[in-house]
């Protein structure tokens, strides 16, 4: 086989086979097809697209390009959730546990955040003492033990992916929807899954801006798992505006907190029921999605999810005393609340700013060297289609510097308030099986 037939092939519109995708994965990764070949090829891709069949066998070549974690010690059926991203995502912190306590083994990798507010780890570092540099065995152990671990992401887990997605940055295709649903099915699939719950989100905070294209991305992955052999569905849910309230490390653990002992923000609290009981369904815990929401309803009454967090915590060197005082969280020194100029109803929170306000407080990295403050961030007190009063609290910023007069005009530039009521934003559009 020869690269360049094969980049000429794609070019033409024609279907790659399977053995075609495996040696060019395996060229790439290995360094004997260059660049510029790949290159080539991503470009080609991006006009002419891929088969169901091509997107399945490219996920696989690059989930088989390097390291795959083996869950089959795990008992029970793993189910994993993966969202593509948003401004105040808590979702994970509070599922983690909410599954966890109707009996579902959550064997979850996270990374660190890039962007607006860390990721899970960073998260949930906010927890003195906790850590995910646990071995493998342990790692297992503690999932089999407490039905949750969060375990760091491995280094060598698909090294293809990696290599393609910095090349995709720099050529103009990242844009590709083959490429996209690939790359983040190959790193699920890659991480020893049995079957797969996506949160893709839409709006103007996500990487999808229409419904569309969120909707498009959401059937491509759901076919890519389907087709290699992981029961696969997707919820297509709303980022027009920041999920919840909370926008920062350890304010976005105690969102989480509130949530699993029923007080949590309405959006929050729904769409991890709904998330959940998909996760629930698909795990066998339950048979029907109406079962599966009743079981963690009760989980959340009971306390028993509150109860799974605490064990969770405790089990990975964290302080489970901040869940019944969440003061022992990192605390601001600053409380500043940005008043509202006007009355009327808010219109409009543009997700994405708000999120880069909140990083240039310290919530997030600019880049992967920047250092997070784990106390700063933003708690929203009104949300899209809330009446408000002129001199009204917008939402409380938490800083640790005294004078945030450029984040809080940054603010207002981003959050409207209209004299007309405003309806609130659908909160999910769709749920996608098959």
């Amino acid at each position: 086989m020869r690269m360049v037939d094969l980049i000429e092939k794609k070019r033409d519109g024609l279907e790659l086979k399977k053995e075609e995708i495996e040696f060019i994965i395996t060229g790439f990764t290995d360094g004997s097809i260059p660049d510029y070949q790949m290159s080539a090829l991503s470009m080609a891709i991006y006009f002419q697209g891929m088969t169901e069949l091509e997107r399945a066998d490219l996920t696989m070549a690059m989930v088989n390009s390097g390291d795959k974690i083996d869950l089959s010690a795990v008992e029970g059926i793993k189910v994993d959730k993966h969202s593509t991203g948003g401004v105040g995502d808590t979702t994970t912190l509070v599922l983690g546990p909410l599954v966890a306590a109707v009996g579902v083994p959550v064997a979850k990798m996270s990374g660190r955040g890039l962007g607006h507010t860390g990721g899970t780890v960073d998260k949930l570092e906010a927890v003195k003492g906790f850590h995910v540099e646990i071995e493998n065995r342990q790692f297992i152990d503690l999932v089999n033990k407490n039905k949750l671990a969060v375990i760091g992401q491995s280094g060598n887990l698909t090294p293809a992916d990696k290599k393609l997605y910095a090349l995709r940055d720099v050529t103009g295709t990242v844009n590709s929807m083959p490429l996209i649903a690939s790359s983040i099915m190959s790193k699920k699939i890659a991480a020893g899954a049995d079957a797969i719950v996506l949160d893709v989100k839409t709006g103007a905070g996500a990487f999808m801006k229409t419904l569309e294209d969120s909707e498009e991305l959401a059937r491509a992955m759901v076919n890519i798992g389907n087709n290699v052999g992981r029961n696969t569905m997707a919820v297509i849910s709303d980022m027009s505006q920041p999920l919840g309230f909370a926008i920062g490390n350890a304010l976005e653990v105690k969102e989480a907190i509130d949530t699993l002992k029923g007080e949590g923000p309405e959006d929050l609290t729904e769409l991890s029921l709904t998330l959940g009981c998909h996760m629930v369904y698909l795990a066998k815990k339950a048979d029907t999605l109406d079962e599966a929401r009743t079981l963690l309803e009760e989980a959340i009454k009971n306390g028993s999810a509150l109860h799974a967090f605490k064990v969770f915590l405790e089990a990975q060197g964290g302080d489970p005393s901040v869940v019944d005082e969440p003061s022992r969280l990192p605390q601001a020194n600053f409380t500043i609340e940005l008043e509202a100029r006007e009355e009327g109803y808010v219109s409009e929170i543009v997700a994405d700013e708000v999120g880069t306000a909140a990083m240039l407080l310290g919530a997030g990295r600019a880049t992967k060297d920047s250092v997070i403050d784990l106390a700063v961030g933003l708690v929203l007190r009104k949300k899209i289609g809330d009446e408000v009063k002129k001199g009204e609290s917008l939402l409380t910023i938490y800083s640790n510097f005294e004078n945030v007069d450029e984040i809080k005009q940054k603010l207002y530039e981003n959050i409207t308030i209209s004299k007309d009521k405003v309806e609130k934003p659908t909160l999910i559009y769709k749920e996608i099986t098959e």
